[in-house]
């Protein structure tokens, strides 16, 4: 047998990082780690070939090489999908899918040929075993959970790894909390699953083995979920594994605002190589985390949350929402001040969407509030229902916040302000790398020399050529900001269409009296 697995091509979105990756020359920012364990799955015996649109063209020759293609994706990807699955069509190679967007919208897809949906450890087998006995079913489904030691290693030798700026792990499966408008608990349960030590340890060596040196993603939606046994096994396996090889590593994940509240664990995170992590804040507004159901950031001073994080060590980046019904026109400007205090670099501000099968979108189409299907992308203005504060309000403000927080001299003052609260590990090993330093001269020339912010690009660097262990963050947070700017320029241009068009609308119809 012979699998092709296609990884669809994601837009150029904030994390994306596509203007970012190219200072190191690199074509995208994370591999497809889904379709690599996949692969994994798969008998040893079938021959298996993976294209990642993100990094190579997907030729038709590719497609009529394969007995099936494998293709999985998220909803941001589904353009992409879509033109993928017709082209296998035309070609007339049968197409087998799975993955988050065809597990939340299988209705959707009627027109391909085998849908292995929830979580391929259960459901693939049985897909595979059916195929070798020559009858095979469409749709492969199950309302269990997966055990996490049934996962295997990734086939790292797939793919191309210095195609990427970062390799990743999946360590664990669910979340404990319950926000409104997230599909994390739809997909994968309240429940959280963790992969052993053991585990762990074995993909790492995989990675390691492969050449890689630098940045690993830990995927977790929430990695503290279970913090008991984090701090108890895998953190110090992980500490262990990495002082005896001299630290080839730097791990960042995802966690929710709790962790501020346990200093042994944000030590061992540390201690173990940990040095970012991605962190849903979503708002200052206290009554719109209560709408949300956010209640983990509840009754708690949330500026004071991230000094802790930043403190042991810990870069917080942070996720945030505009649109929720209780917003109140003041959010925008309190929204950019929690921000600038804070020292939060890398804020991901969206606007609020409604997934399929998360309690919002239950609520919003009780409401006949919804207009149409999320995008998956929280930044490009889809906003997939009416918004109390009305839709212009909403587009004005969230383009202003952004526009603000992303100008050189507000984004270079808060990159200051992050060095001032953060504590740079003892144990961090600076390492420069050839991709770093031409980094840094493409930085010099398209930040420093040709670029609009040059007098604060040169104020950072100035600032940490004195303190020179943070100047490689801080050559990483000039290429950053030069990225966000790039993708709100364009932001920029959408919503001002989006504005004008409803001028145009709201002109064209014919005004009536009661």
């Amino acid at each position: 047998m012979k699998i092709l697995l296609v990884n669809p091509t994601t837009p150029d979105t904030f994390w994306g990082l596509k203007n970012a990756v190219k200072f190191i020359a690199r074509k995208a920012f994370l591999p497809p780690l889904g379709l690599l364990t996949v692969a994994a799955m798969l008998p040893d015996a079938w021959e298996k070939k993976l294209v990642d649109t993100n990094t190579e063209r997907l030729r038709d020759t590719d497609i009529a090489w394969a007995d099936y293609v494998f293709i999985t994706g998220m909803v941001i990807h589904r353009a992409s999908v879509d033109q993928i699955i017709a082209r296998c069509k035309d070609l007339g190679t049968p197409v087998v899918a799975g993955g988050p967007l065809f597990t939340a919208a299988a209705d959707d897809f009627a027109h391909v040929d085998h849908l292995i949906l929830n979580e391929a450890e259960l459901t693939l087998p049985r897909f595979v075993a059916d195929l070798e006995a020559g009858a095979p079913q469409r749709v492969y489904r199950t309302d269990e959970k997966a055990a996490m030691d049934e996962t295997p290693v990734p086939l790292w030798d797939l793919i191309r790894m210095k195609d990427y700026a970062s390799m990743c792990i999946q360590s664990s499966r669910g979340c404990p909390f319950d926000c409104d408008f997230c599909d994390v608990t739809t997909l994968f349960g309240h429940h959280f699953r963790m992969k052993t030590p053991e585990q762990v340890l074995a993909e790492m060596d995989r990675i390691y083995a492969c050449g890689w040196r630098g940045n690993v993603f830990f995927v977790d939606d929430n990695f503290i979920g279970n913090k008991a046994t984090l701090k108890r096994t895998l953190l110090p396996a992980i500490e262990a594994w990495m002082k005896e090889r001299d630290y080839p590593f730097s791990f960042y994940t995802q966690a929710s605002i709790n962790l501020a509240d346990d200093a042994p664990l944000m030590a061992s995170m540390a201690a173990a190589g940990f040095d970012c992590v991605f962190v849903g804040i979503e708002t200052p507004n206290e009554q719109s985390l209560r709408e949300c159901r956010k209640m983990q950031n509840t009754n708690r001073d949330l500026k004071a949350s991230v000094a802790r994080i930043q403190q042991s060590g810990l870069q917080v980046q942070g996720g945030f929402i505009l649109g929720f019904d209780s917003d109140s026109p003041t959010v925008f400007d309190s929204l950019i001040q929690f921000i600038q205090d804070s020292g939060i670099v890398m804020a991901m501000v969206g606007l609020l969407n409604a997934p399929r099968g998360t309690r919002l979108h239950q609520r919003l189409a009780g409401e006949n509030r919804l207009t149409g299907d999320a995008s998956g992308n929280n930044m490009d203005c889809a906003i997939n229902f009416l918004p109390t504060m009305g839709l212009e309000k909403l587009l004005s403000g969230y383009r202003r916040v952004v526009e603000t927080l992303y100008a050189p001299r507000p984004y270079c003052e808060r990159v200051l302000t992050f060095f001032k609260n953060y504590q740079l590990p003892e144990a961090t090993r600076i390492r420069v790398r050839a991709s770093e330093l031409g980094a840094l001269l493409k930085s010099v020339w398209h930040i420093g020399i040709i670029g609009t912010g040059r007098r604060h690009y040169w104020r950072l660097m100035g600032w940490s050529v004195l303190r020179p262990r943070y100047f490689p963050m801080a050559v990483t947070f000039s290429i950053y900001g030069y990225h966000c700017r790039k993708i709100i320029k364009a932001l920029d241009e959408r919503i001002e269409s989006m504005l004008q068009d409803r001028i145009a609308l709201a002109v064209s119809v014919p005004q009536t009296s009661a």
